[in-house]
């Protein structure tokens, strides 16, 4: 035990509740029991396997030479929704003294059934650690539930296929402390076939049954439909009885509406017909001989989509007991019933054939891997248990500080003329502007963006306001998330090209978008008519230090210019364009223009859509902003929204 830092022997509890857990729990105890230098083996029994309705099963446990610590009387008779509760109360009554009497390192659970979560409650609540047999399957019934509280409450998992062990993971547990071992009783399953088995058969059917030649029935209530249930139970036994072979069929278990299913055999009579034979309990070793040999297993028992496709036995699963369950082609599924002709029509179909053996469950050396994986506990670990959730966002602390501070954004508009950064407050107004002339060389202009940035966290702080993030104005925003592209340069809408033969771009191409309508643009243009004297009209005047700008070309074309009003109309037909091209991707609902030219060019733009897009996007509303910054604003409400959003 040097391995995993204990200094003792692992001091094991196995707790078992009926005959099925323990057909799975038993190859456990035997490999636990074999090596006494690394453990001590307790076992608790408790549940139906103390009732002689249900068979006395316990003696099995003795027989197998196994020493039964405590014996606890925990089933409450009545076998309806209450008794299974007031037994789990039973239990949890019972089980303290117990525990503090026997002080285990570990308790081993199995399974889905109401007896094994009182188990697992008593123990997580006394600090003893769990190691949970099965956990991560799905199935019907209330059991799915129990099955998946347990989880939650064990510290340890060995589950039985790769789609447990994922749904383990998804369920949040550390994926350290699951082992995929497959299940226990496939290293008995696998070896049992050529041992002697006719005198099993005969001993419990009779002299004249030959193999194949017989069914296996075992159906239990489902606990969450038990009027449906014994309906179901009704037919089936109807079913077999026309089908006319000999059945061996085996009561259900304590749950709630069992009661009810016995009454439905007597009232037909199974005790005493000629082809049944009603039994309590069969044990293990002899069952496994018996569905092997059969020529079908007909109930909603998950031994018949579990244990049983080890064999190839064709399998009729009833009902929704088992809905989930991974199983073989040996199975045959009917998952309702109003009268017998379709479970009749599916012991046809099924009766005497031969299946490919299935492993889905167990190859068979599950329980050298549960006693390896034992060996590796290391009880020096803290025992509360973590659970490893997904990533998520972090939730804003609620201490004075957060509070008095005002949530921001800092906003930065990439212009053409202007690089301008600001501190923009979560109810949209505009703390501070900062405003700089835009560098002609991409580095100078990134240095000078960063130095603004800065400036203005900086300044933040001085005006109280928690920056929460950084929004660059321009981009496509798809459901509230900016699409960045696969090398975060996506929406460039600017650049797209309206003309093969346009004005030569910033860019280094020619005809975008940019090379006609942006502010630099038309400056350019401005620029030409006033060094050709064509751009001052009657009632325009300029100093002659002052700089040529696109204001001066709006003015003049105001004013009667023609050549300024056909360099506007052009720019308004080029974005127009560039707007198209975006109705005919994107299909958004609205467009919106910004900034100080978008009164001219609205105009213009409605005009091409009108000529040029197809008619399934015409109709499309174009608005000018009424927003002083509508870029700065744009940018920061990004932020803001998506960093205080509950998404996760």
């Amino acid at each position: 035990m040097e391995k995993n830092g204990n200094n003792h022997k692992l001091r094991v509890c196995v707790a078992t509740c009926n005959r099925a857990d323990y057909s799975k729990l038993a190859p456990i105890m035997f490999g636990i029991k074999a090596e006494p230098q690394f453990f001590e083996l307790d076992v608790v029994v408790l549940g139906s396997h103390l009732i002689d309705d249900y068979g006395n099963t316990y003696r099995m446990i003795e027989q197998d030479d196994f020493d039964i610590h405590t014996r606890l009387h925990t089933i409450v008779r009545g076998e309806d929704e209450a008794a299974m509760v007031e037994s789990v109360g039973l239990a949890l009554v019972k089980l303290p003294d117990v525990l503090n009497r026997l002080k285990p390192d570990i308790m081993i659970v199995h399974g889905d059934r109401f007896d094994a979560l009182a188990l697992a409650t008593s123990a997580a609540l006394m600090n003893i650690r769990i190691l949970h047999i099965e956990g991560g399957e799905v199935s019907g019934t209330i059991d799915d539930s129990i099955r998946h509280a347990i989880t939650k409450l064990a510290h340890y998992h060995v589950c039985c296929t790769r789609s447990a062990e994922q749904h383990l993971i998804a369920m949040c547990e550390d994926h350290d402390r699951i082992l995929l071992a497959g299940c226990p009783s496939y290293d008995k399953l696998l070896s049992a076939k050529n041992k002697d088995y006719m005198s099993i058969i005969r001993m419990w059917l009779g002299e004249d049954v030959k193999t194949r030649d017989y069914i296996v029935a075992l159906q239990h209530p489902v606990t969450t439909d038990i009027k449906h249930s014994i309906k179901m139970f009704e037919l089936t036994l109807d079913a077999l009885i026309s089908f006319n072979k000999r059945t061996l069929v085996l009561f259900p278990n304590v749950d709630a509406g069992s009661k009810d299913m016995v009454r439905v055999m007597r009232k037909k009579g199974i005790e005493h017909h000629p082809n049944f034979r009603a039994v309590k309990h069969v044990p293990f070793d002899q069952f496994i001989q018996l569905v092997a040999h059969a020529g079908c297993m007909i109930g909603n028992s998950s031994c018949g989509v579990r244990e049983v496709g080890a064999f190839g036995t064709p399998v009729i699963n009833l009902g929704t007991r088992q809905t989930g369950r991974e199983t073989g082609e040996n199975v045959l599924h009917v998952r309702d019933a109003d009268t017998q002709d379709k479970i009749l029509h599916a012991l046809q179909l099924q009766f005497g054939k031969q299946y490919p053996c299935s492993k889905i469950y167990g190859d068979g050396n599950a329980v050298p891997r549960i006693l390896k994986f034992l060996k590796s506990i290391d009880l020096k670990e803290p025992l509360q248990k973590k659970f490893c959730f997904p990533p998520v966002k972090d939730n804003i602390s609620q201490d004075i500080d957060h509070i008095l501070e005002t949530q921001s954004a800092l906003a930065v508009d990439l212009g053409g003329t202007n690089l301008r950064v600001a501190i923009v407050s979560m109810k949209g107004e505009i703390v501070k502007k900062y405003t700089q002339l835009n560098p002609k060389t991409y580095e100078d202009r990134l240095e000078l963006i960063l130095k603004m940035c800065v400036e203005a966290a900086s300044e933040a702080v001085n005006v109280n306001c928690r920056i929460l993030g950084v929004g660059i104005g321009g981009g496509i925003v798809h459901q509230h998330e900016l699409i960045h592209g696969s090398s975060f340069c996506a929406a460039e809408l600017g650049h797209i090209v309206v003309s093969l033969d346009g004005p030569e771009c910033l860019c280094g191409s020619q005809g975008c978008i940019e090379a006609y309508a942006s502010g630099i643009a038309l400056q350019r243009e401005a620029k030409k008519l006033h060094d050709e004297d064509l751009l001052l009209v009657e009632g325009m005047s300029m100093k002659k230090e002052e700089v040529v700008s696109a204001a001066h070309l709006i003015q003049a074309a105001k004013l009667g210019n023609t050549k300024a009003d056909s360099i506007l109309r052009t720019a308004g037909t080029a974005l127009g364009l560039g707007v198209v091209n975006i109705l005919h991707t994107m299909n958004p609902s609205l467009v919106i223009l910004s900034g100080v030219l978008a009164s001219h060019y609205v105009n213009a733009v409605k005009d091409v859509i009108n000529r040029q897009a197809l008619s399934s996007v015409k109709t499309v509303d174009v608005v000018v902003s009424n927003l002083a910054d509508p870029a700065l604003l744009g940018a920061a409400s990004l932020v803001l929204d998506y960093t205080t959003r509950r998404i996760y």
